[in-house]
């Protein structure tokens, strides 16, 4: 048996997407989701080996909420999101069901998807695509202490390297996501965020002074009395960004 969660806040999207499967009884419906909490929670309790997720929803998105997901199932997309999305689900061999959904080809999906089942590289690959739509980067999710908390990227101070995982410095504490400098460096907006040196990323609105710590070694004193290095590459990006 496949065993399946159902995750979407409009409960006719649901039906019908259950009326569809009850064709499939190697496919199991274990849960029922109105949003991506109840989805997190319930892939948690069930390890299901498929979803049906929508995108947009309140509170979280379905790409959001994948986000947080550490053993990730196959996914098929329900979704009226925009081309370019669609276009990255394409590439990456990740499903996806435009709605209304059509029969003809909800069946095509399922077909499909014995070859996709916990092919989760190809779902990273969607969630980082997708990360580079305006709609995504605006803010974040993260998970701490088995609580999810959306943080808007303006309350971010800086970021920083720590192993596997980037640590976000704010006012209410220190949060952890699973992702690289790098992909930072590349989804946040770079009139706003500038990487300074390999280890940290800060939010220019937090700047209050830049010293010379030594021979062409630089400092960066931010709002909250945290002074950060800066690398010579980083030192030139910075005295662009603020005009220097």
């Amino acid at each position: 048996m496949i065993r399946t969660i159902l995750i979407d806040d409009e409960p006719l999207a649901r039906d019908i997407v259950k009326y569809y499967l009850s064709e499939y009884k190697e496919i199991e419906i274990v849960a029922e989701c109105c949003d991506g909490f109840e989805g997190l929670k319930a892939i948690t309790q069930h390890k299901p080996d498929l979803i049906f997720l929508d995108i947009q929803m309140p509170k979280i998105s379905g790409f959001e909420m994948l986000e947080l997901v550490e053993d990730k199932p196959a996914v098929i997309f329900t979704t009226a999101f925009d081309e370019f999305a669609i276009k990255a689900f394409e590439v990456n061999a990740v499903d996806y069901l435009l709605k209304p959904i059509d029969k003809t080809r909800f069946d095509l999906a399922i077909q499909k998807l014995p070859a996709r089942l916990n092919q989760t590289e190809n779902t990273e690959a969607v969630l980082d695509a997708a990360a580079k739509s305006p709609a995504q980067n605006n803010r974040v999710v993260v998970k701490k202490d088995g609580v999810i908390k959306i943080i808007p990227v303006a309350d971010i101070n800086y970021l920083e390297a720590d192993d596997d995982y980037v640590k976000l410095s704010t006012s209410d504490g220190s949060f952890y996501k699973n992702k690289t400098m790098t992909y930072f460096e590349q989804t946040l907006d770079a009139g706003q965020f500038i990487r300074i040196h390999r280890s940290y990323i800060i939010n220019l609105a937090q700047v209050t002074k830049i010293e010379l710590k030594e021979k062409d070694s630089y400092v960066v004193l931010l709002k909250s009395d945290i002074w950060l290095p800066v690398s010579k590459t980083g030192y030139v990006k910075l005295k662009a960004a603020l005009g220097l």
